[in-house]
């Protein structure tokens, strides 16, 4: 017998949980904010430091959710520890690593906009590297993406790709970019476990790889005790990456996967962008260029391209 419907919803998480749709736009809304946070904290934190704190905090912090589906999960976890530590070293720790510096020297308008082309380059490395089929409309909605995200690097002027006269931020988030594509792409041998398993271990591959990261920077280890003295908005923004774009989101995610399906949910992915770009206007003050329209505009009509071939293929393919 099931339970009565105001037993299985009981509590506020509890119904949360059960609105998928609610779910996969906290989830983007929690990623863009990491751009929006990390901005904040320019000139104020290292972004190594940054970069280790929110990675250690994280696994400290996911550690004892997952402790009893990590005893469950043990065999599989001696077996391919290293894989999953890897996972975390280049989907978190790469990823967000490349993206903190690029924000030193770029807007965080320009890095959400850069993020909006992932669809389009996980796409495009599934094709070249597993032979994956895409449509010819589909490698169209790659180029355009390419192309938007080359125009916002830019700042409007492609021709500057010529004499290699790219903001060397722009630069790192396209690095950062190409590290979670990476990452996406090898998600598809990842060991069956968990989801909070594998967040638990892969989080621990991520602030290995973050401290390791923090020693041979500029400051070393010794700026840890710098973190005694940091203003307020830097712990704040510590304790959000660490939490909501860590954990949360990923939480978020997969049980708004669990609700609807993967091909229902993969769109939510455009909204990191959007919640990115808004942020950082309403919160940094930033101003929105007549390239980003242009650019955001040309990124976003790829993804509906490839989007609208791969619905168009699946009707037909369907009996």
């Amino acid at each position: 017998m099931t339970k009565p419907q105001h037993e299985q919803s009981s509590g506020f998480f509890a119904r949360v949980l059960e609105q998928p749709y609610l779910l996969l736009v906290l989830a983007p809304l929690f990623w863009g904010g990491n751009v929006v946070a990390a901005k904040l904290t320019v000139g104020q934190i290292d972004p190594f430091l940054l970069l280790a704190s929110r990675c250690v905090l994280a696994t400290s912090f996911i550690l004892p959710f997952a402790w009893p589906h990590l005893k469950g999960d043990w065999d599989v976890v001696r077996r391919h520890w290293l894989v999953l530590m890897a996972y975390g070293a280049v989907g978190y720790a790469l990823f967000n690593g490349f993206l903190y510096l690029g924000l030193q020297t770029t807007t965080a308008v320009n890095s959400a906009i850069e993020q909006g082309s992932l669809p389009m380059l996980i796409l495009g490395a599934n094709f070249i590297i597993f032979r994956v089929r895409a449509k010819l409309i589909q490698i169209l909605g790659v180029l355009l993406a390419i192309t938007g995200v080359a125009l916002t690097a830019t700042h409007g002027d492609l021709g500057r790709i010529v004499t290699l006269d790219i903001n060397i931020g722009d630069g790192f988030v396209m690095l950062a970019c190409l590290a979670y594509t990476s990452y996406t792409l090898a998600l598809r041998f990842r060991p069956k476990m968990h989801i909070l398993s594998f967040m638990a271990v892969s989080f621990s591959g991520a602030a290995i790889t973050a401290v390791i990261m923090l020693a041979f920077s500029p400051g070393g280890l010794g700026q840890v005790a710098t973190l005694g003295s940091a203003p307020p908005v830097v712990w704040a923004v510590i304790a959000y990456v660490a939490i909501f774009p860590s954990m949360f989101s990923q939480v978020a995610y997969a049980r708004g996967v669990e609700l609807v399906g993967a091909n229902r949910a993969a769109p939510s992915h455009n909204l990191i962008p959007v919640f990115g770009t808004l942020g950082s206007v309403i919160i940094l003050g930033e101003t929105l260029e007549a390239y980003h329209f242009i650019a955001a505009a040309i990124i976003f009509s790829g993804i509906l391209l490839a989007e609208w071939a791969a619905r168009r293929s699946a009707l037909r393919s369907s009996p």
